[in-house]
């Protein structure tokens, strides 16, 4: 089985997979997290800074995850990969970019916007945090206190950037065996909507799990185990319409 990379969504860092990470190694895993730019802010960041800090990090074929808005990271990467560096994507409650879209696009097009109150746009409008008293219920709701509170104090700002550019995606992107990770008890990104995101997928490329928005820390190990499966089952994981 390949390496397992695996990359946050907005306001998170690497430190969100720890415990998947342990719950993968004690299943006979290699895995690793990074933090993408912008965890310290700084100007002229985009999806290209995200896929070459993915590509930085990979030394040997890997299955490539990414969270929420870090679907788009990780097909931004796919885009930009030598042929058999990136062995399948995984989608986990992602964003799946269509070409042309970007995060805040498709964000802006849910019917429903569970997420939006906690939301905080800095005042120069280039970065935006997530209000504590309100996303503890929207990210962590299903946690168990003690993780929901440290989770929350880690969270950091997001950049805007990335999140508006439009993603380009060609056949390199298409053609990559894919997996989507639906979670049914999401606050975050609508269960229905993650379901309209995969509706044309092929039969068997999208699993679920009884989880909210951040299933690596309210059940890491169910977690670990639908990641070794779907890495280990070809028939799990088919390239794409596009």
């Amino acid at each position: 089985m390949s390496d397992i990379l695996l990359v946050h969504g907005s306001g998170y860092g690497g430190w969100c997979w720890d415990a998947t990470i342990r719950a993968l190694e004690a299943r006979g895993a290699r895995a690793r997290a990074l933090d993408l730019p912008g965890r310290i802010f700084a100007p002229g960041l985009s999806l290209a800074s995200h896929a070459e800090a993915i590509l930085a990090e990979i030394r040997a074929p890997v299955t490539l995850v990414g969270h929420s808005a870090g679907g788009f990271s990780i097909a931004a990467a796919a885009e930009a990969a030598p042929p058999g560096l990136i062995e399948r994507l995984v989608f986990l409650c992602a964003y799946a970019p269509r070409d042309g879209a970007s995060v805040a696009s498709m964000r802006r097009a849910q019917a429903r916007q569970p997420l939006r109150p906690a939301i905080r746009l800095a005042p120069d409008r280039l970065s935006y945090s997530f209000d504590p008293d309100l996303a503890g219920e929207a990210l962590f709701h299903d946690c168990p206190p003690e993780v929901r509170a440290a989770a929350l104090a880690r969270m950091g700002p997001e950049p805007v950037g990335p999140q508006e550019e439009r993603i380009r995606l060609s056949a390199r992107y298409h053609a990559l065996p894919k997996h989507y990770i639906r979670c049914l008890e999401d606050r975050a990104i609508p269960p229905e909507t993650q379901e309209a995101m995969t509706a044309d997928w092929p039969a068997g490329s999208v699993s679920t799990l009884p989880a909210g928005h951040s299933p690596f820390l309210s059940c890491p190990e169910a977690l670990a185990k639908r990641l070794i499966s779907v890495a280990a089952n070809p028939l799990s994981c088919r390239p794409t319409p596009g």
